[in-house]
């Protein structure tokens, strides 16, 4: 912290400072009910987000998911329920749709020199713009209630035993993957955390597992969509983390041109990113349609961007590239819609919501570009 890495810390004040004033506000903030729904609400978003993370680790950034978001959904909309096609199929064409956007998108900003964030403004017009064309004269289309898309955002696990065995599923595997990490570092030679630290550790992680589980279960249970959503998280964290790719993405996002000497295919490298990054706004396109039940021309708003984007940034991952995970984008989307709960909660204008959210975004990158200034002046920037 003295060097400037804050991580995830502000995100988690931020998670306790907000959670304090509403529920000083409204008793009702933390209810089951609210946090239930709270939980279900950070997925479609939270998904997007996730694929930014690939793209901002490169020190890019992709303006297009929201709009990228919106289109995959009409595609999935028109073919299954105009068209008739069988919904796997249409679901596996609107990932599809996704990666081919990504990759379009990628080849302009790695291959041919545009930046980023130039070709993606374009895209995030012109994905909008087709999207109203895909949805036609009617502008919705409402998805059938019986349906694997509908059932994303509606089933619970009502057992107990599900929540429960999941947080000490996680607590386990959080304690063994920590504990083996230590250890392979002390037989390297290199410092190592003490196994004080790996309890103590995984005492906190432990204590908001179960009482995650614990506040599920006096609702609804465990949702189906938190559990897709974390399985996304722990499953990109350990590509980010434990895989040739993810470091390379790490490497370019330190330095491109110190990545390319040293052997790496930064152009195939980075259109990868923006295939990431669209597939899983096309996943998140998904749940959010999920959702409502239905695909409007609202679906991939602006506001849907920016969300993603402070998600991100919120949860520890640099716009300057090179640092953030996975579990970033969890912690920030809890301040996130959070915010957005506890506003509704109460009565708080929808235009003051906005307000709101741009403020907390923009201490964010605040902090960020602070950290990033600390951490050259101590030399490791």
């Amino acid at each position: 912290m003295r060097s400037g890495e804050l991580g995830s810390l502000p995100g988690i004040i931020g998670v306790v400072v907000i959670w304090t004033i509403f529920q000083s506000l409204d008793q009702q903030f933390l209810s089951p009910r609210n946090l239930s729904n709270l939980s279900m609400d950070i997925v479609g978003t939270g998904m997007i987000a996730l694929g930014l993370v690939f793209v901002m680790l490169l020190g890019d950034m992709d303006l297009s998911v929201a709009s990228v978001s919106g289109l995959t959904a009409a595609v999935f909309a028109v073919l299954n329920v105009n068209n008739g096609v069988p919904e796997w199929m249409a679901i596996v064409a609107a990932m599809v749709v996704g990666a081919l956007i990504g990759a379009f998108q990628g080849f302009f900003a790695a291959r041919i020199g545009v930046p980023a964030f130039v070709v993606t403004l374009a895209g995030l017009l012109a994905w909008n713009g087709l999207t109203l064309y895909v949805l036609g004269a009617s502008g919705t289309i409402n998805l059938p209630e019986q349906g694997v898309i509908h059932a994303l955002t509606s089933y619970y696990f009502h057992d107990a035993a599900v929540a429960y065995g999941l947080a000490g599923l996680s607590v386990a595997a959080y304690f063994l993957t920590s504990y083996r990490d230590a250890r392979r570092r002390r037989v390297a030679g290199v410092s190592a955390k003490p196994i004080s630290v790996i309890a103590a550790r995984t005492g906190a992680v432990a204590l908001v597992a179960f009482a995650a589980a614990y506040v599920l279960n006096r609702f609804e249970g465990l949702s189906l969509a938190l559990l897709i959503f974390l399985v996304f998280i722990v499953g990109l964290d350990f590509v980010l983390r434990r895989t040739f790719y993810g470091r390379k993405l790490f490497a370019i996002g330190g330095g491109a041109e110190a990545a390319r000497r040293s052997g790496l295919n930064v152009v195939w490298l980075r259109i990868s990113a923006f295939m990431v990054s669209g597939t899983l706004a096309a996943v998140g396109g998904l749940f959010l349609a999920s959702r409502v039940a239905a695909v409007g021309q609202t679906a991939g708003s602006t506001i849907l961007l920016i969300n993603a984007v402070a998600a991100a940034v919120i949860g520890g991952v640099s716009l300057f590239g090179g640092r953030g995970k996975a579990w970033s984008v969890l912690l920030g989307m809890l301040v996130i819609q959070s915010i957005a709960s506890g506003m509704v909660l109460l009565g708080i204008p929808t235009p003051m919501q906005s307000v709101i959210t741009a403020g907390v975004l923009l201490a964010a990158v605040v902090l960020d570009s602070l950290s990033r200034h600390s951490q050259k002046a101590h030399g490791r920037a």
